[in-house]
């Protein structure tokens, strides 16, 4: 299996390779990379698709032990991936968790960063409202592992209502360590706000939402779009927080749109 030793961190990845121009895919908490094989199978080819997991997730994850981080530290893992794999310059496309250390990456590494695919994302902290419901669900999964309640609760949460594929996503999530569990969500819930730096962030992007999405409200994603220099938003009718993964097919559309765009 493809492991990369870089910044401190042994990251697990899968790429297409090829000649194509690169875009590496980074996933939402609770994720793997994994949920981006729909837009992997549209793309490859034609595309260098690079996905990989983060810290605390996949096979990534350390099952002991998982140390304080930020997204910036995930940023950096991002750009060493990269670097380790020849990539001079990609497209970052990320969801939720995946959009943070992706914008974060193109603040402090911007000659790495082509353009943005911004899926489900936000530049906020976390709704302090959401977060109260977050918390008590972290808390009670910590307390007593991930029941059938709580199961079905974070399901809904990224997954939306009565997809096909929640059980094996539900399956991953049992899989989660206490260690591994506490510390991801620290990270999210602690981030910092960078909605008064998206100025800095040139290169064309594109923000897709879903607009049944219970975790980040729409008119988060919106304010973001419109302080980006250069992006576009397009709202995925009836698609939760993991639109790419639930409803690939408009996704993938507006993203093929996109990258034809690109010079």
């Amino acid at each position: 299996m493809p492991f990369a030793q870089v910044n401190g961190q042994k990251l697990y990845y899968e790429d297409t390779g090829g000649d194509g121009p690169a875009i590496v895919f980074s996933h939402g908490l609770l994720m793997d990379g994994s949920m981006f094989a729909p837009q992997v199978q549209a793309l490859r080819g034609a595309w260098r698709c690079i996905t990989w997991d983060e810290r605390g997730h996949g096979q990534t994850a350390d099952p002991q032990r998982c140390e304080p981080f930020s997204y910036y530290d995930s940023a950096n893992d991002l750009a060493a991936l990269l670097d380790h794999l020849g990539v001079k310059t990609a497209v970052l496309a990320g969801m939720s968790q995946g959009g943070y250390l992706s914008l974060r990456c193109a603040l402090t590494h911007p000659a790495l960063v082509r353009a943005l695919v911004l899926i489900d994302t936000q530049a906020l902290q976390e709704d302090p409202a959401k977060m109260v419901g977050h918390e008590a669900l972290i808390h009670a999964w910590l307390a007593g592992g991930l029941t059938d309640d709580i199961a079905a609760v974070v399901a809904r949460t990224i997954l939306g209502d009565g997809w096909p594929g929640t059980p094996q996503w539900q399956a991953k999530w049992r899989q989660f360590t206490v260690p591994n569990l506490m510390q991801c969500f620290t990270t999210l819930g602690s981030r910092d706000d960078i909605s008064d730096r998206l100025g800095a962030i040139t290169v064309p992007a594109l923000v897709v939402h879903g607009t049944l999405d219970h975790a980040i409200d729409v008119a988060r994603a919106q304010a973001m779009a419109e302080a980006l220099p250069h992006a576009r938003m397009v709202q995925v009718p009836g698609a939760g927080h993991a639109a790419n993964l639930t409803h690939p097919e408009p996704v993938n559309a507006a993203l093929a749109t996109f990258l034809a765009s690109l010079p």
